[in-house]
C-alpha cells in the first residue's frame, strides 16, 4: 500500500509540474502573461524568503527582484532586511571577505535598490573595497564586472582605497574586461587571464551576459561598442534552436536570464532578429522553466524548482518587463525605492514582545560558514537555513567540511540545537536515568525538559540516542515557538482544516496534531508537500529549515 501511495504521489507531482507550466505555444510571451508571471513569482519569492539575509540565495537577489518589480511589498520587509545587513556587516567589522569582492558588489546593488546608502552601513563604507583593483580582479571577470555594475547602479564616485596596492578606476575595470575578450567574441570567467583553463577558449553565456551588463553604460566608447557587438554576434551563434543557452554543457534557465538582462541593459529588443530562433525569443525560452506558484526550474529535467533559479528567473522577467515598458533598466536605479531610516515595530533579531525573558537571539559568530555538501553548483535547497544556523553556532557539521544533510538526528542532538537556537543557558537535571551528568548532551536535555520543550519516552527514560520523527520534531519546535512568544494554540476545527489537505493526515497522532497544524500554518513546515509523513525519520537539513523558519517568525534572526 505504501509503495502504491508513493507512486501515486510521484504521478500527482509530475502532473502538477506539467499543468503548471502553461506558457503560450507559439509566438512571443504577451504582456498580460508576463504581468501574471511576475506577480505570481513575486508572491512565491516573498513567501519563500520571509526573512531575507545577506547571501546569494534568499538574500540580495530576492531583494533586488522584489524592489525593482513594483510588486506591493510591505516596507517593513525591506527594513527587516536592512537590519539584518547592519548586524551582518557589524559582525565582520565591515570586512565582508578578504578575496571575494563580489560580496561587496552584490550588497551594494541590493542596498541601492531600496534606496539605502552603501557608504554608511552601521558606520562602514562598503564602496571603499571596490577601490582596490588587485583584490577586486582576484575572482576573475566576476570582480571587475560586478564592481562596475555596483558602482554604476547608484552612479557612485570611484572610492579611494588608502590600503590598495593599486587604486582602481572605472577605465581600469572596463579595460580589464575588454582585454579578456576571447577570440570568438564573448567571455568566460578566467579566459584571457593567467588563470585560463583548457575550457576557457569558448565563451560562456552567463559571463558574456554579465560582461555586457557591465559595459552597457559605456557604449559611447568605440572600443566598448565594438566588443559588445562582437559578443552579441557570438551569443546569437551560441543560442540554441529553442532560443535558450547552455553553460557547462547543460541548457539552463540562469544562462538565459543573464542574456535577457544583458539585452535589457543595452536597450536591445528581445525580439531582435539575431535572438529569435524558430519564432521563439529568449523570454519564450525562459518561460519553459516557469512553474506557476513555484518559481523556476534550473534545468528542464529538474525534479522541482530551484531557489537560485527562481530568484534569477524572477529578476530576468523584471528586466524584460522594464525594457518593454520603457522604464529604467534593472541596474539603472535612479528610480529605486526609498526606504526611510525609521524602523517601526520590532527591531529585527530582538524577539517578540511576549517571549520568555531567558530566550535570547544568537549572534553571528562564524560569518560565511558553509559546507562542501550543501553549497556549490548543486546547492542544497536548505542551504540558507543550514548556513544561517551554523554561522550562529546553533548547528554543526558532521565534520569541518561536511554537513551530511540527509542524516537523521538523535533526540539528544535535537535537544542541543533547540536549546542553542533559543539562547538558553544549558543546565542539567537528574530526571532521566538514561542520561548521565557526564554525557555531552545532559545539560541540553535537562534545559529543554525544564522549559517544557522535550519530554521523556517515560517518566524516567529519555532515550537520548533514539532518532526523532517528523511529528516529534514539529511538537518540539512548536513548544519552542511558544517560548518565543508565538501563539501556538489552534482551535480544533482549524486543526482539522489545515491537516485535511494532506492525504495521510489520519496517520498523525492525536497529541501531535495541533503542533503539526501550527507548523504548517506558520510555514515552518512546507504546505506544498503532498504528505505529512508524521512517522518518517526527519533528517538534519529538514530540522535546520524548521528551526530557521521558526526563528524567523519569532524575530530571532
Amino acid at each position: 500500500m505504501k509503495a502504491i501511495k508513493k507512486v501515486l504521489s510521484v504521478f500527482v507531482v509530475s502532473m502538477m509540474i506539467i499543468t503548471s507550466m502553461v506558457v503560450p505555444a507559439f509566438g512571443t510571451v504577451d504582456g498580460a502573461f508576463l504581468d501574471d508571471a511576475i506577480k505570481d513569482t513575486a508572491a512565491y519569492i516573498y513567501k519563500t524568503v520571509s526573512n531575507p539575509q545577506v547571501g546569494s540565495i534568499c538574500g540580495e537577489w530576492a531583494i533586488i527582484g522584489l524592489a525593482r518589480s513594483g510588486y506591493d511589498i510591505p516596507e517593513e520587509y525591506y527594513k527587516k532586511y536592512y537590519s539584518n545587513v547592519e548586524k551582518y556587516v557589524t559582525s565582520l567589522d565591515g570586512n565582508l571577505h578578504d578575496k571575494k569582492y563580489t560580496e561587496y558588489s552584490r550588497l551594494i546593488v541590493a542596498l541601492t535598490s531600496i534606496g539605502k546608502d552603501p557608504s554608511d552601513v552601521a558606520g562602514y563604507n562598503l564602496l571603499t573595497a571596490l577601490g582596490d583593483y588587485d583584490k577586486t580582479i582576484w575572482q576573475g571577470l566576476n570582480g571587475p564586472m560586478w564592481a562596475l555594475i555596483a558602482l554604476d547602479s547608484g552612479n557612485y564616485d570611484m572610492p579611494q582605497n588608502p590600503n590598495a596596492k593599486t587604486q582602481a578606476t572605472r577605465d581600469m575595470y572596463i579595460q580589464r574586461i575588454l582585454d579578456c575578450q576571447l577570440p570568438d567574441g564573448g567571455w568566460s570567467l578566467f579566459g584571457g587571464t593567467s588563470a585560463t583553463s583548457s575550457d576557457d577558449g569558448v565563451s560562456d553565456p552567463d559571463i558574456t551576459g554579465m560582461a555586457l551588463q557591465a559595459l552597457a553604460k559605456y557604449q559611447d566608447r568605440e572600443d566598448v561598442k565594438k566588443a559588445s557587438d562582437e559578443a552579441l554576434a557570438c551569443m546569437s551563434k551560441q543560442q540554441n534552436s529553442k532560443a535558450g543557452f547552455s553553460s557547462w554543457g547543460t541548457e539552463n534557465s540562469e544562462s538565459c536570464v543573464q542574456m535577457i538582462v544583458a539585452l535589457s541593459e543595452l536597450g536591445v529588443s528581445l525580439e531582435d532578429s539575431r535572438f529569435i530562433k524558430n519564432g521563439k525569443t529568449m523570454l519564450d525560452n525562459l518561460m519553459t522553466f516557469y512553474l506557476k506558484g513555484n518559481g523556476f526550474l534550473h534545468t528542464a529535467d529538474s525534479s522541482g524548482s530551484s531557489q537560485m533559479a527562481s530568484e534569477q528567473g524572477f529578476y530576468g522577467l523584471i528586466a524584460a518587463q522594464r525594457l518593454i515598458d520603457g522604464k529604467n533598466s534593472l541596474y539603472r536605479m535612479s528610480d529605486s525605492l526609498k526606504i526611510d531610516d525609521y524602523v517601526s515595530g520590532n527591531i529585527s533579531g530582538e524577539g517578540l514582545p511576549g517571549k520568555n525573558k531567558y530566550v535570547v537571539p544568537m549572534p553571528i559568530i562564524a560569518p560565511g560558514r558553509t559546507f562542501d555538501d550543501i553549497a556549490g553548483v548543486n546547492a542544497h535547497k536548505n542551504q540558507v537555513a543550514i548556513e544561517s544556523l551554523a554561522s550562529r553556532g546553533i548547528i554543526n557539521g558532521k565534520t569541518e567540511s561536511t554537513f551530511d544533510p540527509d542524516a537523521t538526528m538523535t533526540r539528544g542532538e535535537f535537544a542541543a540545537i533547540i536549546v542553542q537556537s533559543l539562547g538558553l543557558k544549558p543546565l542539567a537535571n537528574d530526571k532521566f536515568t538514561d542520561v548521565s551528568s557526564e554525557d555531552w548532551y545532559a545539560p541540553y536535555i535537562g534545559t529543554a525538559n525544564s522549559y517544557g520543550i522535550v519530554n521523556g519516552i517515560t517518566d524516567k527514560m529519555f532515550d537520548p540516542n533514539g532518532t526523532i520523527t517528523k511529528q516529534q520534531a514539529a511538537a518540539m519546535v512548536a513548544r519552542g515557538a511558544k517560548l518565543c512568544g508565538l501563539d501556538t494554540e489552534i482551535e480544533s476545527g482549524a486543526v482539522r482544516d489545515i491537516l485535511a489537505q494532506f492525504v495521510d493526515y489520519v496517520h498523525t497522532d492525536d497529541w501531535a496534531r495541533e503542533a503539526i497544524a501550527f507548523c504548517y500554518k506558520e510555514n515552518i513546515l512546507d504546505q506544498s508537500e503532498l504528505e505529512i509523513e508524521p512517522h518518517a525519520l526527519i533528517i538534519r537539513s529538514e530540522i535546520a529549515q524548521m528551526l530557521f523558519n521558526m526563528l524567523g517568525k519569532a524575530n530571532l534572526l
